[in-house]
């Protein structure tokens, strides 16, 4: 009898490789990965994208109601499009960087994505990380991890991933991530938050592999 095949929420703070280990993860075990991350990155693109003020609300509220977002899985990730448009690589720019915080945070944007995770998540073999999976997405769900790691190691790995790393420096990816962790923590739209029952996995002392198989054995042991 095979096994059942679960929802996997992964919550942790910017730059601690919640993305890329999940990715990885689904992969080896035949998941669905489900980057909400990217998500609300698509929105703040199309925020900026439209001249729009991440400040303003209700201009941004009015704007969800003409955005179709789309995520196709490839042979490595998946391709994320806004209104057909693909945005997989604009959304990983220093512009969306600096507003995604302020687009998450309120509370139209939110709800307009969870209720989009919420229906991917529905038939099990999931996994999805972001800041409120465990705590607001996906409450029930049989497995909760939260993957961290020091600020120094998650600035030096988002400062890696940004395409214009040459027009920023490592210092200022630091500065960004701890007020990212700041404002996450702090929101009052579903804050950042290590549920009870998550199960904590520090990447300090890890390799990317080593987290990887950390995530992939709990997985295969919850899995009924």
């Amino acid at each position: 009898m095979s096994k059942q095949r679960i929802a996997v929420a992964v919550d942790g703070p910017a730059g601690a490789g919640k993305s890329s280990i999940s990715k990885t993860v689904a992969k080896q075990l035949g998941y669905l990965y489900i980057d909400t991350g990217a998500m609300y990155r698509a929105v703040t693109w199309a925020v900026l994208e439209a001249g729009i003020n991440p400040a303003d609300e209700k201009a941004v509220t009015e704007l969800l109601s003409k955005l179709t977002l789309r995520m196709e899985p490839t042979a490595d990730a998946f391709n994320i499009f806004v209104n057909g448009q693909d945005v997989t690589g604009l959304i990983r720019s220093q512009a969306v960087n600096g507003a995604v915080s302020q687009i998450a945070a309120i509370k139209a944007v939110r709800e307009f994505l969870v209720a989009q995770q919420r229906a991917m998540a529905g038939a099990g073999g999931v996994i999805l990380d972001g800041r409120d999976i465990g705590s607001v997405v996906l409450p029930n769900a049989e497995l909760k991890i939260y993957l961290t790691a020091s600020v120094e190691a998650r600035a030096k790995r988002r400062w890696l991933e940004t395409p214009d790393k040459e027009s920023v420096s490592l210092e200022d990816i630091k500065k960004s991530v701890m007020a990212r962790d700041e404002m996450d923590t702090n929101r009052k739209e579903s804050p950042l938050v290590c549920v009870p029952e998550a199960i904590v996995i520090n990447s300090d002392n890890l390799s990317f592999d080593e987290t990887a198989a950390r995530m992939v054995q709990l997985i295969t042991a919850t899995e009924k």
